[in-house]
């Protein structure tokens, strides 16, 4: 049986919104919420931060809640997640990143079952390229094919920030691409932390409507019936992925 694993990439120098991952909102930070989320999945749990004196925090946190990390370059992270993946001799990696405290692990565990039935490791499966979800739910299924064929050929510098990027635009030639659908689109919501108004939002989120127990289809109805909530901060873009 292949060993697969999510790989959750996480750091304190955030350029938008720095420490974000260690935030709290109802006595845990955002990276506890996260990885309390991710353990739904029933999928064991890897933490790539990076070597800078800064991230010993996360690695303090890591090792208190039993949770392995890999500590690697912090701008490359895409040769970060490569070590963290051959150290644990992961066969299939699964990416998130830990500004998303709102992730659902059923979600992930749907995704894989899915990603199994395609029995290619040439698959790349995400939620992310084609997107109906809210921003904040994101994952990546990939081989360690993959990411190794990223690791060993990928140059531009996008490439090395953001991981996936040469996998999903199939700039080896091989990828095969497949998504993970919701029924309804979403895609206009944004679960993510990435400046003061999402921790706003978040933060209400949690403290306001108990949601950190909840699974994605319980807070989108509380979303529903409260449309105000939207609005904190739906003025907010993503940051680009620079080609």
């Amino acid at each position: 049986m292949p060993k697969i694993g999510i790989v959750s990439q996480a750091r304190m120098t955030s350029t938008r919104l720095p420490g974000k991952v260690l935030m709290t909102a109802m006595g845990n930070t955002v990276l506890e919420h996260h990885l309390n989320r991710l353990a739904w999945s029933g999928i064991p749990v890897y933490i790539a931060t990076s070597t800078n004196s800064a991230d010993r925090a996360i690695t303090s946190l890591a090792m208190r809640l039993g949770i392995p990390y890999h500590c690697g370059d912090e701008h490359n992270v895409l040769e970060r997640y490569y070590e963290c993946a051959t150290k644990f001799e992961l066969d299939i990696i699964i990416r998130v990143t830990s500004d998303c405290p709102l992730i659902d692990g059923h979600l992930i565990s749907a995704g894989l079952k899915e990603y199994h039935q395609f029995g290619d490791k040439n698959v790349y499966y995400s939620n992310t390229i084609q997107r109906t979800f809210p921003r904040g739910l994101d994952f990546e299924i990939f081989s360690i094919d993959l990411l190794r064929t990223a690791y060993q050929n990928a140059s531009e510098e996008s490439d090395k920030e953001h991981v996936t990027p040469y996998i999903h635009q199939n700039k080896s030639g091989k990828v095969k691409m497949h998504h993970f659908i919701d029924d309804e689109d979403h895609s206009d919501l944004r679960w993510t932390l990435d400046t003061k108004d999402d921790w706003n939002l978040l933060k209400k989120l949690f403290e306001d409507h108990q949601v950190a127990s909840l699974e994605y289809a319980s807070i989108l109805r509380i979303i529903d019936k409260h449309p105000e909530l939207a609005t904190i901060n739906s003025h907010v873009n993503q940051k680009e992925i620079k080609s």
